[in-house]
């Protein structure tokens, strides 16, 4: 089973960046498609870019343009670029496999004031 954990986020003003990565354990890392979901508070938990085992990327459109997903297989770790941030990116970010399975990491907290 992979186990996550997510790092790299914090507080940022609107327009600015933050790089997150996510470590994973396991062998089955490099197979899987991963993605980076957020929870945004009194919201639900959202995909918001995902990344396949060869290496093609998808977006939610809220984030096209300012988020960039990418993974090393070698390292096992995943990273969302985050760009050009708003406060309505503002949540706690997880990574995970797509679809999701076993548990999840603690997350990160990203907060974007304004």
């Amino acid at each position: 089973q992979v186990r996550f954990v997510e790092s790299g986020g914090g507080l940022v003003q609107a327009g600015g960046s933050l790089r997150l990565s996510c470590a994973a354990s396991g062998s089955t890392f490099s197979i899987r498609d991963i993605g980076w979901y957020r929870l945004p508070p009194g919201k639900q938990r959202e995909l918001v870019a995902r990344i396949s085992s060869g290496g093609s990327t998808n977006y939610v459109d809220s984030v096209k343009g300012r988020f960039t997903i990418s993974r090393d297989n070698a390292k096992n770790t995943a990273y969302l670029q985050m760009n050009s941030l708003k406060p309505e990116d503002t949540a706690v970010y997880y990574c995970q496999g797509v679809p999701a399975s076993g548990s999840w990491g603690q997350g990160t907290q990203v907060t974007v004031s304004s």
